[in-house]
């Protein structure tokens, strides 16, 4: 019976050990910890290249194409203001087999989840009941030469993405808004 606890007491002061535990760790651990939180949080907008280059915007101007791109795929915007976002399918090929939308998802969506759950909401123009309260807004389904315009606000600072929902275009027809 006593085996059965020397064993894991064993393993425990191993594992312990192991670990450290010494007061030298503790204090280099200490020195590390003030160290990191002296020094400024990184804001998740700041994570996006490319972004130090994007001059900010109220108004977002999109073009889809039947070569399943947007023409343009990062925007910034002001967190609370109202933006307008125009989105005009310049493509040839039928509603059907090329059409094209914008939406704008909330922050944290898992966009191929969501791009699995689109495939399945054809008769409701591929934006999924499913998925209603990560969406902030989106256009109608556009086919070739038709443009609509929505607008929207991004309730708080961070990045939003935007899609194409159609089956298989958010793989290629994506981008990211920033708002600060």
């Amino acid at each position: 019976m006593k085996k059965v606890f020397i064993v894991p007491a064993l393993a425990a002061a191993l594992f312990l050990a192991a670990c450290g535990g010494g007061e030298n760790n503790s204090t280099s651990h200490e020195h590390e910890e003030t160290a990191a939180s002296s020094t400024p949080a990184e804001t998740p907008a700041a994570s996006v290249p490319g972004i130090e280059n994007v001059q900010v915007t109220s108004h977002i101007e999109l073009q889809a194409s039947d070569d399943m791109r947007f023409d343009k795929d990062l925007f910034k915007v002001k967190a609370g203001e109202k933006v307008k976002l125009t989105l005009k399918n310049v493509g040839e090929q039928p509603i059907e087999s090329m059409g094209h939308n914008a939406v704008v998802l909330d922050q944290g969506t898992d966009v191929a989840a969501f791009g699995g759950e689109a495939f399945k909401a054809k008769d409701d123009e591929y934006i999924p009941s499913t998925f209603a309260s990560s969406i902030i807004a989106h256009t109608k389904l556009l086919g070739p030469g038709q443009t609509d315009e929505i607008e929207f606000t991004l309730p708080k600072a961070g990045v939003y993405e935007f899609i194409c929902s159609f089956p298989g275009h958010w793989g290629t027809m994506q981008g990211k808004i920033v708002a600060e």
